[in-house]
């Protein structure tokens, strides 16, 4: 077992199910383990030389540019509206990263 993927994909999908856990509760503390843990998610796709690494790292920053100002909204503005429309924006751009993540994974499950 590929215990660095395990953990890539573990970060991924904790980023996702935290942002949606924002959408349904409003909490400043669940948007801020999101970003959090998105952040650290980016961090591990640093210098991954996959064929489609690049598509990954790009994902990732998207969500990131949607969590961090989200966070921002709601507790400088406290526009809670504007929050949850760029955590949409970040549940989208992390199912994007997991949907890239497992054609990378069949692309090497064909080439053994």
């Amino acid at each position: 077992m590929n215990w660095g993927k395990v953990f890539y994909m573990f970060f991924t999908l904790m980023s996702l199910t935290t942002s949606a856990a924002f959408i349904f509760e409003h909490s400043l503390v669940a948007l801020f383990i999101a970003g959090s843990v998105n952040v650290v998610s980016t961090l591990m796709k640093i210098g991954v030389r996959n064929v489609l690494s690049a598509e990954l790292l790009a994902g990732s920053l998207v969500a990131d540019l949607h969590l961090i100002p989200a966070f921002f909204a709601m507790k400088f503005y406290g526009n809670v509206d504007m929050a949850v429309g760029l955590v949409i924006g970040a549940v989208i751009a992390n199912l994007y990263t997991i949907f890239i993540s497992m054609i990378e994974s069949a692309k090497q499950k064909t080439e053994f």
